[in-house]
Order: structure tokens, then C-alpha cells, then sequence
């Protein structure tokens, strides 16, 4: 008996230990992301367009001019970095959730205590942008990121509870 409570107990550790590691690399992508310089960044977001959007257009106009595959460009640009940013804290939100949901917490605090890591690292994230050539910080970016977040949690909790009331 004391021997699989002293098995389970290095079993968590490793399992709280992998959760850290995965939101420190997943910080990580985020800081490397938002350290590219300005052109860097929109080549990035371009090649995204061009390799979905453009594709499609493509697919269903076969006979698309390259000035049709720019105005594409110019008019999803925008759309597209929003939505990663609202995309990679929606999995920011769940890694550190689930990395809560380990410690002796309530579903309040863990919403909570989530909620505040996301956007205090969103915060710093876009501080450090203001030192990026090209770049800026926008308070716009911190509140897309922490709906993000927020959605992720929310969504973590929602398939959680779900899946304990079976």
C-alpha cells in the first residue's frame, strides 16, 4: 500500500513537471513570435494567407491574377494576426488550467488564478514588443489575448465537468 502512494505521488510530480515544462516552451513561442521584427512578422502572417486563404481562392477562381492574390493579402492580414493571437492564448489558457487543476484549488480560483497569468503574461509580451524594430504594444492585443484565454479555461472547465458528470 505505501508503496503505490509513494509511486502515485512521483507519478503527479512528473505530470505537474511536464505541464510546466509545456507552458514555459509554449511562452517561449510566444516571446520568440513576438520578437520578430515588424517585416519578419508580416512575411509570417503572408505566408499563413497565401498557404489557406489564397489557396482557396485559388481553388475556386482558377484563373486568379497575382494583384487579386494582394488584395486578398491586404484585406485578411489583419483578421489573420488577430485570430493568432486569440489562438495561441485559447491554448495558453488551457495549459495553465489544466496545470492548476492539479493543485488543492477551487474551479472559481482556478478560473481565476488562470485568467491572471494569461493576461499578465500578455501584458508583458506586449511591453517587450515595444522593444521589437517595427513593433508595438497595443491594449488591443492584451484584451484578444485574454479572450483567448479566457475561452480556452472556460472551455477546459466546460469539457472537464462534462466529462466528470458521466
Amino acid at each position: 500500500m505505501k508503496m503505490e502512494q509513494h509511486h502515485l505521488f512521483f507519478t503527479t510530480t512528473r505530470i505537474q513537471m511536464s505541464k510546466k515544462i509545456l507552458i514555459i516552451l509554449w511562452m517561449i513561442l510566444i516571446f520568440m513570435l513576438s520578437n520578430q521584427k515588424a517585416d519578419e512578422s508580416s512575411k509570417l502572417s503572408d505566408g499563413v494567407i497565401e498557404k489557406t486563404i489564397g489557396n482557396i481562392y485559388k481553388t475556386t477562381h482558377k484563373n486568379t491574377t497575382d494583384n487579386e492574390l494582394k488584395i486578398i493579402k491586404e484585406k485578411y492580414t489583419h483578421i489573420v494576426r488577430k485570430t493568432a493571437h486569440f489562438t495561441i492564448y485559447l491554448i495558453l489558457g488551457l495549459l495553465v488550467s489544466t496545470l492548476l487543476k492539479q493543485y488543492n484549488l477551487t474551479t472559481k480560483q482556478i478560473i481565476i488564478y488562470s485568467i491572471l497569468i494569461c493576461m499578465m503574461y500578455s501584458i508583458s509580451d506586449e511591453i517587450h514588443q515595444i522593444f521589437v524594430n517595427g513593433r508595438s504594444g497595443e491594449i488591443r492585443d492584451v484584451l484578444i489575448d485574454t479572450c483567448g484565454s479566457t475561452v480556452g479555461i472556460l472551455l477546459i472547465e466546460k469539457i472537464i465537468k462534462h466529462k466528470d458528470m458521466k
